[in-house]
């Protein structure tokens, strides 16, 4: 009873402390700037440090530090090291979208979608960012509504449901400005939580030491490690929180600010990961975030809820902001100035997306084998989107256009839909040659490899066919 009373009085101290921060900083009318490109009443743009602290930790998603834990228990320091790894996700970003900016003066990606390879391209990318945020929302709502119940119970869905329309309610209000400003003191908190988390683990592995695994575990770590690399060239476009955030400032501070953000963003995954570590030196069976606090007792248990609810809400107002800006303004291109009508639209987007975006939670009640496998095809994006890499790394071929587009995107959704499949029907449809290094992330490498070098070939090939067809025409004439 004391630990259920304990845990709903740390919500109820969460939701009074970002509304203090969200009255403080947010009027009670913003302008169609101030929502869409988080500027300040004054017209300025966040600065260097908002950006850093907004940019990472709406990064350190709920769900990323499960992964990192429950990667560093199965495979030791290799699984917290590989995720890590997808956190220079913010560097790749920071080149292209800064030659993005700077060479085209484009003010979104839409934008330069458009230009570049045609509405239609640029709407199937939208679609395939829009699945990355429907994931988004339940995914870390699912995280930390455990910490209040068993997945299903009252508690569980009580707290979903009530941060959820909390952060409904100040994201309505101030969109991207609220995001940002909420998101610095979000940060501030989640590094302070982490520091606590790490004296208290610290001396039992500072005594026992790293845990030391087998060869065939610390190789099917490295494989892992090479899945993230490979896919850091594609994942970070299509994750509109993060590339909303490198148009809002000059491209100068948004290169400075990514970076930062990566190191610490990464750091911070990093650092997590070893309650995976400390889970396996001392053999602690499940969940190794549910677990390991629970072997410290109530107040420990009370930091990581407090972690997992901070992360979770910086990612779900990330989310819903990403989501009104997509729906009202680049769904229909619109450009230049942000409207107020703009403004109304995208807010009903957030109240839909915090809707549908929630739904997968109830997959719960469709047998054991409907809802993991509807739940699977929106958690493997990252290899859907593979295609993606050459359409942004290779946009400066002048050549290529909506052909390269449509060579590089489709084979790379095919994989992944084919590995969905695979995973989901429990047999293979890949074969074994496919597969690259050992362990369970072998297949997914290979998939990875063989399918980012065919949608590089794909995009090269329209490149030169729409070269070909150019000088046809031009001697024709």
């Amino acid at each position: 009873m004391v630990t259920a009373t304990l845990t709903w009085t740390l919500l109820a101290g969460y939701g009074l402390f970002i509304y203090r921060v969200v009255q403080a900083t947010t009027p009670e009318k913003v302008s169609a700037s101030e929502f869409f490109q988080g500027h300040s009443r004054q017209g300025a743009s966040p600065g260097l440090w908002l950006l850093v602290a907004s940019s990472a930790i709406s990064w350190i998603f709920a769900k990323s530090i499960d992964n990192a834990a429950s990667l560093s228990n199965t495979f030791g320091i290799t699984g917290g090291i590989g995720y890590s790894i997808y956190y220079l996700s913010f560097v790749t970003a920071a080149i292209v979208l800064y030659l993005i900016r700077t060479r085209g003066g484009y003010n979104s990606i839409p934008e330069f979608l458009v230009s570049k390879y045609g509405k239609l391209c640029s709407r199937l990318f939208l679609l395939a960012i829009a699945i990355r945020l429907l994931n988004e929302v339940w995914s870390n709502t699912k995280v930390f509504s455990l910490y209040f119940g068993a997945e299903g119970s009252w508690g569980y869905w009580i707290s979903a449901c009530l941060v959820t329309l909390f952060t409904v309610y100040y994201t309505l209000l101030g969109g991207l400005r609220s995001s940002l400003l909420t998101d610095g003191a979000q940060m501030i908190l989640a590094a302070v939580l982490l520091v606590v988390i790490l004296v208290v683990l610290g001396p039992g592995l500072v005594s026992q030491g790293l845990p030391v695994v087998d060869q065939d575990t610390h190789l099917a770590g490295l494989t892992f490690c090479g899945l993230a690399f490979v896919q850091i060239f594609s994942y970070p476009f299509h994750d509109p929180v993060m590339t909303d955030r490198a148009f809002i400032t000059s491209p100068k501070v948004m290169f400075k600010g990514f970076v930062l953000a990566g190191l610490v963003s990464g750091a911070f995954i990093f650092l997590f990961s070893f309650v995976g570590l400390y889970a396996r030196t001392f053999a602690v069976e499940g969940s190794p975030v549910l677990a390991v606090p629970a072997l410290f007792g109530l107040p420990m248990l009370l930091v990581f809820n407090a972690i997992m609810l901070t992360s979770a809400g910086s990612t779900l107002d990330s989310t819903f902001s990403s989501v009104a800006k997509l729906g009202a303004r680049d769904w229909s291109h619109h450009h230049g100035t942000p409207t107020e009508s703009q403004t109304l639209k995208g807010r009903w987007w957030i109240v839909a997306i915090a809707i549908l975006g929630n739904l997968p939670l109830l997959t719960i009640y469709l047998g054991d084998q409907i809802g993991p496998a509807i739940i699977l095809a929106t958690t493997i994006s990252g290899t859907m989107v593979m295609g993606l890499a050459p359409i942004f790394l290779l946009s400066f071929i002048p050549s290529a256009g909506r052909l390269s587009f449509h060579l590089a995107f489709w084979p790379g959704l095919i994989f992944g839909i084919l590995r969905v499949l695979e995973s989901a029907l429990g047999s293979p449809i890949f074969p074994d040659w496919v597969m690259l290094g050992s362990g369970k992330y072998a297949i997914d490498l290979g998939v990875n490899v063989y399918g980012l070098m065919l949608c590089t070939a794909g995009y090269l090939l329209g490149a030169l066919l729409n070269q070909s067809a150019f000088r046809t025409r031009s001697l024709v004439k």
